[in-house]
């Protein structure tokens, strides 16, 4: 997942380098708070977080199914099969209610630690 917040020049940064690789557990957020808007496939889910952060955040599959079956082997999400737009049998994820407690969690500490960062980023400035 690669994260461009700043501007243009900063995403391609991050495209080259680790650098945009996102703090672990940042994709779990993304995704369940994706799935509290409706049930998606591996690829809508993909498709929607690219849309909301307006193409700063990119998820590769590589990321994404891992994360997904991660967080159904621990409840958080459920899936079944389905078929897409495009007429094509695809798997959807939506969130249980286990998953909205715990994106509620993800919420919270993402706030805490986006606000830490923020508060060293601005140190001195």
């Amino acid at each position: 997942i690669l994260l461009s917040t700043f501007d243009k020049e900063y995403a391609r940064v991050a495209r080259s380098s680790k650098a945009g690789d996102l703090l672990q557990g940042t994709l779990d957020l993304l995704i369940l708070k994706t799935l509290a808007l409706g049930a998606h496939h591996g690829w809508g889910i993909s498709q929607r977080i690219r849309q909301i952060s307006q193409d700063g955040l990119q998820v590769n599959h590589g990321s994404l199914y891992p994360a997904l079956h991660r967080l159904e082997e621990q409840g958080w999400v459920a899936s079944e099969w389905g078929v897409s737009d495009a007429n094509r049998q695809a798997k959807f994820y939506k969130l249980t209610r286990a998953g909205e407690k715990q994106l509620q969690r993800e919420t919270e500490m993402w706030a805490q630690v986006s606000l830490a960062v923020t508060r060293i980023v601005q140190e001195g400035t």
